[in-house]
């Protein structure tokens, strides 16, 4: 990394030194000013990773967007752990001056609500924002917009290849066979469906779905490379359901996709989550299983988590929609495409889809 340190009268003057010799990919690393002699100073400590042909390296970004973590620049997590950390105290600042009497009553029990489900304070202030500039209106309006929904039906959804991708343990294996049961009913006039299993070191998974192909009349392949994974692809099956496995400590779903040959406009990745993993873990996740084919959100284990604050703040960090829910043991009856009725029922009174209540109900915004 390239460090040096700019001095002149005024930031904005030392800001545009760094610009013109560092470049915009910059990172400040510390501020001073003063007075010397009487007269004001602004000293600035700039630095810019570097590669061997003297660019700088888009890391950053291409781990943002699930790239190769190898290409982050020197000590980029420690300045992100930084960043987390100035940023969690810039709010704790910022909330004591929020000044909730000037929203209705409603919207405010409405805010506080969320609040205790787990929503994070960087999305309760855009709420607040948006609900300042409305008054009176529904906190579900700036919801619906920050939290956006997909429904899963052929309609939407008209890819021949879609791929459930997870951590493992977050019920990929049997939200694909529900979705496949799904797929082999009238939401697909009928048609073929194949389920390939990319997770062939595994044994669970592998005994399920071949059990679940041969009853219901499914194809099944397995696939463990690009090779195998085009010769599954290539069968008269209407649609294709691939079960990856969990990534590996520091593998990302881009890299996955890659080995398998995995990618194209009629490919359509779905993100397995459920809702009970912390905030941090939950981040974890979703930066690592990002990826630039990643389409829509199923959440799984519904019926296990106590809260679903964690619906929200996935969806308004990362903007993907909603594509189905998940929930209970069984196979059947227990997976229904996301709506935004289903998801708001679930989110403020904890009621499962298709339930008329579960467990303890909060008021409806």
């Amino acid at each position: 990394m390239q460090v040096k340190t700019y001095t002149g009268p005024s930031t904005q003057a030392v800001l545009a030194q760094i610009k013109s010799e560092l470049g915009p990919d910059a990172v400040i690393l510390s501020t001073r000013s003063g007075r010397k002699e009487g007269r004001r100073f602004c000293e600035v400590t700039a630095g810019v990773e570097r590669n061997g042909n003297g660019s700088t390296p888009h890391g950053a970004g291409a781990a943002a967007d699930g790239g190769d973590p190898s290409q982050l620049p020197a000590g980029w997590e420690s300045w992100h752990r930084e960043w987390s950390c100035i940023k969690e105290h810039l709010l704790a600042l910022m909330k004591p001056g929020l000044r909730l009497e000037q929203l209705t009553p409603r919207q405010r029990l409405a805010l506080e609500f969320l609040e205790r489900e787990g929503v994070e304070d960087t999305v309760l202030m855009s709420l607040y924002r948006r609900l300042l500039t409305s008054p009176g209106a529904s906190v579900l309006e700036p919801l619906t917009g920050m939290v956006p929904v997909k429904p899963w039906s052929r309609e939407a959804w008209p890819q021949r290849v879609h791929v459930f991708a997870g951590p493992f343990g977050s019920g990929k294996t049997t939200t694909l066979v529900r979705m496949a049961l799904r797929g082999q009913g009238a939401e697909s006039a009928g048609g073929r469906v194949q389920v390939v299993n990319a997770d062939c070191e595994r044994g669970n998974g592998r005994l399920l779905l071949r059990h679940w192909a041969e009853l219901s009349g499914f194809g099944y392949a397995e696939a463990a490379d690009d090779g195998a994974m085009r010769a599954a692809l290539d069968c008269d099956a209407d649609r294709v359901f691939v079960d990856l496995p969990g990534l590996a400590r520091g593998e990302t779903l881009t890299q996955r996709l890659a080995h398998l040959g995995l990618g194209g406009d009629d490919v359509a990745v779905h993100l397995v989550l459920p809702p009970h993993c912390g905030g941090q873990q939950t981040a974890d996740f979703v930066n690592r299983y990002g990826a630039p084919g990643t389409a829509s959100i199923v959440w799984t284990k519904l019926d296990e988590a106590c809260t679903y604050g964690t619906l929200v703040n996935v969806a308004a960090a990362n903007g993907l929609p909603v594509s189905a829910l998940s929930f209970g043991p069984g196979l059947r009856g227990s997976l229904v495409s996301a709506s935004e009725s289903a998801l708001w029922r679930l989110v403020f009174k904890r009621q499962l889809p298709g339930r008329t209540s579960d467990g303890p109900a909060a008021r409806q915004p």
